[in-house]
């Protein structure tokens, strides 16, 4: 008798570990079905919001939309915006729900993409207004070039709006902490080189073309000169 009580015991053990670990893996489920319901009423929710104070115009206008179009994303900026909030707070879910299960290395992992999220999101929110802003700075540069009369105003805007997207790009980089150091310095390097080969070229070697386009840029006046007019 007291053998068979020794072969079962391993078997009660084992019961008793399913038995006390059933009403935490059915609370773990529970909590994932709700927070896929949740998840899903969060991403109707912020899409429904971006849409009521006209985020999407603002991103279609700065050319995102057309950008992720071109990607094959045919929902815009404002349905990758419900999306991140759809997986936030599926990851929550699922962060509670191993943690209840006493898998806390899952939860570590888990809790570092929650909390990398939403500076994701602040990321891109930074890029969308920044690239809003990028078009208006490109388009009051066109508009004062053409009305003083400055050939090449458009080149001019489209300079104007390359170098405030860098800047956006590199915030935006910064804030989801890739690259950061490191990104700023090698702009500021290559910047320098630019502007250096360009004051080389224009002093070197590329005196007369400066020199014209100086004057196409700022015109002479018929009968100006010290000489006053004829």
């Amino acid at each position: 008798m007291n053998n068979v009580d020794m072969m079962l015991e391993p078997i009660r053990a084992f019961l008793a570990q399913v038995g006390a670990f059933m009403p935490r893996l059915l609370l773990a489920v529970l909590v994932l079905f709700a927070g896929w319901l949740i998840a899903k009423a969060a991403r109707f929710a912020v899409t429904r919001a971006l849409r009521a104070v006209n985020f999407n115009v603002m991103t279609e206008r700065a050319g995102i939309d057309a950008f992720l179009g071109q990607g094959g994303v045919r929902s815009g900026a404002v349905g990758i915006f419900g999306e991140l909030a759809y997986w936030l707070v599926v990851l929550a879910a699922l962060v509670i729900a191993f943690n209840g299960l006493g898998l806390t290395y899952i939860t570590d992992v888990l809790g570092q993409v929650v909390l990398f999220v939403p500076r994701l999101v602040v990321a891109l929110l930074i890029m969308a207004f920044g690239a809003y802003f990028a078009r208006f700075v490109a388009g009051a540069v066109l508009a004062y070039c053409n009305s003083i009369g400055m050939l090449d105003a458009a080149l001019l805007g489209r300079l104007a709006r390359i170098a405030v997207l860098v800047f956006v790009v590199l915030i935006a980089l910064d804030q989801v902490g890739i690259g950061g150091a490191i990104v700023r310095e090698s702009f500021l390097v290559v910047l320098a080189g630019v502007v250096f080969a360009l004051a080389l070229a224009f002093g070197l070697g590329g005196r007369e073309r400066a020199a014209q386009l100086l004057d196409r840029w700022w015109p002479h006046r018929e009968g100006g000169g010290d000489g006053g007019p004829a």
